[in-house]
Order: C-alpha cells, then structure tokens, then sequence
C-alpha cells in the first residue's frame, strides 16, 4: 500500500471531498481551485499505472483500487456539475451514460474476476478516459467563467463529454460481448 503507485491512487480518492467542497461553493476562484485540484488528480490517474509498471510494482491493491478512484471521482464530478446546473438537459444524458456504464462494467469485471476471467483494459476505453477527464475538466471551468471569459469552456466540455459518452456506449458494448461469452 505504501508504493509511490499506490499512493497517488489513494490521493485521488482523498482529493474527491476536496473537489466536491470547492464546486459546492457559488465563488468562480472556488471553480478555478477545483479545476487546479481536479487536474492534480486526473495527473495521478496516469503516472500511478505508468509508474506501477515501469517499476514493477503492480499490486493487486492497486489494481483494485484504481478503477475504483476513477469512478468515485468521474461520478463526483458529474453530480456537482449537475447541481450547480453547468450540466442540465440533455447533456445529463450523457452524463447519466458514463455512470450508468461504470456501474455496469464493475459488476461485470466483478462476475467476470468470479470466474476468474480478466478483462484488459482497451485503447479505446483509455480515449474514453481522456475524454472524460478533458471533459470534465472543461465543465469545472464553466464555473470559473466570469474570471475567464474568453475560454470557450462550456463548448469545449460539452462536445468532448459527448464523445465520452459515445466511446462509453462502445467501449461498454465490447465489454458487454466479452462477459457474455463466459456467462
């Protein structure tokens, strides 16, 4: 548990209230704190497997615990922007999609460890990721608009979390394909 890997994991999952309290606050620095935050977190999403396998300290905590931060962080995020209406009509449609596949793909990945079966990760499902967080990141920035106002932001948030959404429902349906035939 106390590998560099793991431990950039675990602040992810630590930074979650953190993002959370500064988007729940109407001032547009708070916005622009948990963007600074939110990128912070969405860094350690990539150097903890980067370090992990180029040290050799891949452990099954960390394997564990890694998909579980991506989706306790991706799912905060999502509400918040919900609450403060930076995501509202149809784009919650595509933020209802990305839940809705996370949830699916951890119970299937959990059936399919049951059975002792292991899903990689795909290269699509990494795109998926980056526009996720490319996404997300853009929309925390709506908040921060009146202090910047020439950043395109919400354009730039919504288009990308609509590709997410997309390369979700693909990446799901190939998940979806593998799990059903060990079902």
């Amino acid at each position: 548990m106390s590998s560099l890997p793991n431990l950039l994991t675990l602040s992810r999952i630590l930074a979650v209230p953190g993002l959370v309290a500064l988007m729940w606050g109407p001032n547009p620095w708070e916005w622009l704190a948990a963007f600074g935050l939110y990128t912070l977190a969405a860094i350690t999403d990539y150097f903890d497997g980067y370090l992990a396998r180029s040290w050799g300290t891949v452990s099954k905590i960390g394997q564990f615990l890694d998909p579980i931060a991506d989706k306790i962080m991706v799912a905060a995020v999502i509400l918040m922007l919900v609450d403060a209406q930076i995501l509202h009509g149809w784009s919650v449609i595509a933020g209802l999609i990305i839940l809705l596949r996370e949830m699916f793909v951890s119970g299937l990945r959990e059936y399919l460890a049951g059975v002792q079966v292991s899903v990689p990760v795909s290269q699509l499902a990494k795109w998926k990721t980056t526009a996720q967080l490319v996404a997300l990141g853009a929309l925390i920035l709506v908040g921060a608009v009146p202090i910047l106002p020439w950043l395109p932001a919400e354009i730039i948030g919504l288009v990308t979390l609509w590709i997410a959404a997309i390369l979700t429902l693909i990446t799901g349906y190939d998940y979806l394909r593998v799990g059903l035939k060990h079902m």
